[in-house]
Formats: structure tokens, C-alpha cells, sequence
């Protein structure tokens, strides 16, 4: 569907952005459901993103995603965030009210747990303690949303101890930290296993990571979905693991904001995956 002038304008802003799935994701659901509307990439460097975050509503904007590196900044430069978005420290959705003024959300705990209990029916976070790889906005996320669904214990793991002590301190009393050197002991009894960095990306060093410990019956998921099927999936699902991939974090995490500027709540297919999956590097 061709935008009119009477579009609405949403879209996503990084440095880069160019590597984002966010507007084929959005531009899918706009032409499925048939909404006068566009989503557009918007590559703002560091300095300049306060400034250009405040001038979307003269635009015309309804709101827009934020990524990497401007999440912790977009909490800072919003008027008001809700309280999900202060725990994690982060912001990844971005309201344009009717006043101009201008709400964070994030919805990336939203997006992992809904990924998780998609592809993996039945899954309970209080059914065992979970590890979460990482100390970054994702991981914070991931262990936000654990800690709230009722994991008994998260098992915080990060290269940076102060990262992870920090994460642990704002998330809840639930958070266990340990040195990066124990990661494979972590594993003992471990219902979940979450990769929230970067290793394994395409193009970042691999993770360094036995798997020996991990209960069989555990799930694996890794939140990185370039390539789809990282290392860490595989090894897990040759040894019997069930395996959650980090596509359908990006998908489930997209739906709260587009409902939110056009007004439709959107689904995640079989269809769309497919239609992502052809090109996830983002």
C-alpha cells in the first residue's frame, strides 16, 4: 500500500541502522493489514539523538523504535517512561502523545517471554532456575521479565562483574551474580539458558561455552538472530535441548508499539517468519 499525505509516520532510530530487520517487520504488517502508514529506517548518530528525537512530533511522527546505541539515552531524553522501561534502564519504544510530548516504554521483556511460551508451550519460568548469559539492555530485560513471570533464581553471568552486580541491584533480590569463569558451573540444575551478548553474532568471536552441566530437559535460547541458528543452538539441540531461537523476541517485541500508533494489534505467522527469516541480519 502507497502511503497518502495523511500517513502515519513511525520508524526506527540507531547508529547505524542500516542492519535493522525493524522495517521490513513493520512495512509487512502495514501492507498485510492495509494501514495508511510508513515506518522508516533513521540513522542518527549519539549527539545529534536528543535533538532529533524531540523534532519527530513536528514532523508528524506517532512514535518510533530505538536501538542500539541509543536505548539508556532515549530514557533520559523521554518526558515520562513507565516503570518497566526505569527498572531496566532502557527504552526501546517511543510514544508521540497527542500534546507532543513523548513516552517510553520498553517492551523487549515482553517480546522474550512471549517468544519463549510461543515456541516452547507449556514453559515455566517458575519451574527452575534460569541463566542469563550477559549484563547488557537485552540481558536486563530478559532477567526483568523472568524475575516478574516467578524464576525462583536468575543466574547472572557477565564478563564485567560491576555490569552485572549493577543489573542484579536494579532488577531484584532474585539475581545471583557469578564470575564469568564459573559460567559452565552455572549450569548445574538450570531449567533455561539465555545468551544475551553479542558472542556468537555474525561477525563477533564465538562463545566459549560447555554444555555438559546443563540439564537435558533445560530450554536454550539465544537472543542473537544473525545467523538464525547460532552456534550455541546447534551444540544444544545435537544434545537434545530444546531450542528457542531470537527471531521471534524481535517480532513479539515490535507488536505493543505498532498497536499503539496504528491502532491494530498485529500477529506474529508462520508467514511473517518466513517472510523475515529470508533476510534477519538486523
Amino acid at each position: 500500500m502507497i502511503p497518502s499525505g495523511k500517513a502515519k509516520l513511525a520508524g526506527v532510530i540507531g547508529w547505524p541502522v542500516g542492519h535493522s530487520s525493524s522495517p521490513r517487520l513493520h512495512g509487512y504488517w502495514l501492507e498485510h493489514y492495509g494501514i495508511d502508514g510508513a515506518y522508516v529506517p533513521l540513522g542518527v548518530e549519539p549527539a545529534n539523538f536528543e535533538r532529533v528525537l524531540h523534532v519527530l512530533p513536528l514532523l508528524g511522527f506517532v512514535g518510533v523504535n530505538v536501538t542500539v546505541p541509543h536505548k539508556e539515552a532515549a530514557l533520559a531524553a523521554v518526558d515520562v517512561a513507565d516503570p518497566l522501561a526505569q527498572r531496566i534502564g532502557a527504552v526501546n519504544t517511543v510514544i508521540v502523545r497527542r500534546d507532543g510530548g513523548l513516552e517510553g516504554r520498553n517492551s523487549d521483556a515482553y517480546g522474550f517471554l512471549e517468544n519463549i511460551k510461543t515456541a516452547v508451550p507449556g514453559w515455566d519460568a517458575a519451574s527452575g532456575p534460569a541463566v542469563v548469559l550477559g549484563a547488557g539492555g537485552a540481558a536486563r530485560a530478559v532477567c526483568a521479565a523472568l524475575v516478574d513471570d516467578g524464576a525462583p533464581e536468575v543466574r547472572v553471568v557477565n564478563r564485567t562483574a560491576a555490569r552485572a552486580e549493577a543489573l542484579a541491584a536494579a532488577i531484584g533480590s532474585r539475581c545471583r551474580v557469578l564470575p564469568w569463569s564459573e559460567r559452565c558451573g552455572a549450569l548445574d540444575g538450570a531449567g533455561l539458558l539465555v545468551n544475551a551478548t553479542t558472542l556468537g553474532m555474525t561477525g563477533q568471536p564465538p562463545l566459549d561455552l560447555d554444555l555438559d552441566r546443563l540439564p537435558r530437559a533445560a530450554v536454550v535460547n539465544d537472543v542473537v538472530y544473525a545467523p538464525l541458528e547460532t552456534a550455541l543452538l546447534k551444540m544444544a539441540a545435537r544434545r537434545g535441548n530444546r531450542t528457542v531461537d531470537g527471531l521471534g523476541m524481535l517480532l513479539h517485541q515490535a507488536r505493543p508499539g505498532f498497536k499503539a500508533w496504528f491502532g491494530v494489534e498485529p500477529e506474529v505467522t508462520s508467514a511473517l517468519r518466513a517472510f523475515l527469516s529470508q533476510d534477519p541480519a538486523g
